[in-house]
């Protein structure tokens, strides 16, 4: 199958300098393209130097994860889109088992491998773990990570089963699916906007995979660290918004409202685990969201899939 493994960067150079090698090492022939959003550091006349074989796309400016994918994308024409974090240390055979999923089921979109911690390298990552879902309220989860808990790898997870969402930070995706869903919602910036795209595949028939058989070993908060309360305001916005957007028309006269209120305690949690900015954060993404509001609505699809979810109420089971 004709696949594209394209890194998305902005200021990215130490984290291409320390893993594009290895990419390069355990991707045989496949095309690899490193996408610029407008770096404003010597990333890209470092990969014309260091590594002229890597095809580069330039971005006329930082349109963030969502619109940097979108906008680069149109520039690179494959079957199978790898869109690869640049802080991923990749493994042997981290390709195949992904392509073999993609050929044995044509009504699979997306793909995800297994994600482990690139520092704690016996235990999942907080990015796609070993595969996403969300549960009734619309709060995401892994197999292998719920909220903040992480699961060491014992190999429970080394199937290869149907999710819910599979993590942006190694997404494999057919190109006609990214586009016959207009690629990422642009609004959402960075941040479950992988999320949103998979709910919305799912709504349209299509199935979501996992496989245990891929290795890849993460990083993460290679550029908004887990402390940042611009994360904390673009997560909780995004997920509004996914919510809105995606729900089935029944679920809202509830679910939104008790997403409110939740998003509240969080906020008075947060302000005092990790400062005010914080607290702060989760009002300016409830005033963002309900700005966005009607333009959300518009961009719902004609069908919303009514078991959306694997588990209820996961946040009071979890932290109650």
């Amino acid at each position: 199958m004709n696949l594209a493994i394209v890194i998305l960067n902005w200021n990215g150079k130490n984290w291409l300098e320390k893993f594009l090698p290895n990419v390069i090492l355990h991707s045989g022939n496949t095309d690899i393209f490193v996408i610029d959003n407008a770096s404003t550091d010597d990333s890209v006349s470092f990969l014309k130097k260091k590594f002229p074989a890597i095809k580069i796309v330039q971005n006329e400016k930082n349109y963030g994860f969502a619109g940097g994918y979108n906008e680069g994308l149109k520039k690179i024409e494959a079957e199978i889109y790898c869109l690869l974090n640049s802080d991923v240390e990749v493994t042997e055979n981290w390709i195949n088992p992904v392509l073999d999923l993609f050929q044995s089921d044509l009504s699979i979109a997306a793909v995800q491998p297994k994600v482990l911690d690139y520092h704690r390298r016996n235990y999942f990552e907080f990015a796609g773990a070993a595969g996403g879902f969300i549960d009734n309220l619309g709060f995401p989860y892994c197999r292998g990570r719920i909220f903040e808990d992480l699961e060491e790898d014992l190999g429970q997870y080394n199937d290869e089963t149907e999710i819910f969402w599979a993590s942006g930070c190694c997404l494999f995706i057919r190109s006609q699916d990214f586009w016959d869903q207009n690629g990422f919602d642009q609004r959402f910036f960075a941040h479950q906007e992988e999320i949103d795209l998979c709910w919305r595949l799912k709504n349209s028939g299509r199935k979501i995979f996992y496989t245990g058989k891929s290795t890849i070993f993460h990083v993460g908060g290679g550029t908004l660290n887990k402390q940042s309360a611009q994360k904390t305001f673009l997560n909780i916005r995004n997920n509004l918004s996914m919510i809105l957007k995606n729900a089935p028309l029944h679920t809202l006269f509830w679910v939104i409202p008790a997403r409110l209120i939740l998003d509240g305690f969080a906020g008075i949690y947060l302000g005092y685990k990790n400062g005010f900015s914080h607290f702060w954060a989760v009002i300016r993404a409830h005033g963002s969201w309900y700005r966005q509001f009607y333009g959300t609505l518009k961009l719902r699809g004609k069908n919303q899939i009514t078991d959306y979810y694997e588990k209820k109420w996961l946040i009071f089971k979890h932290f109650l």
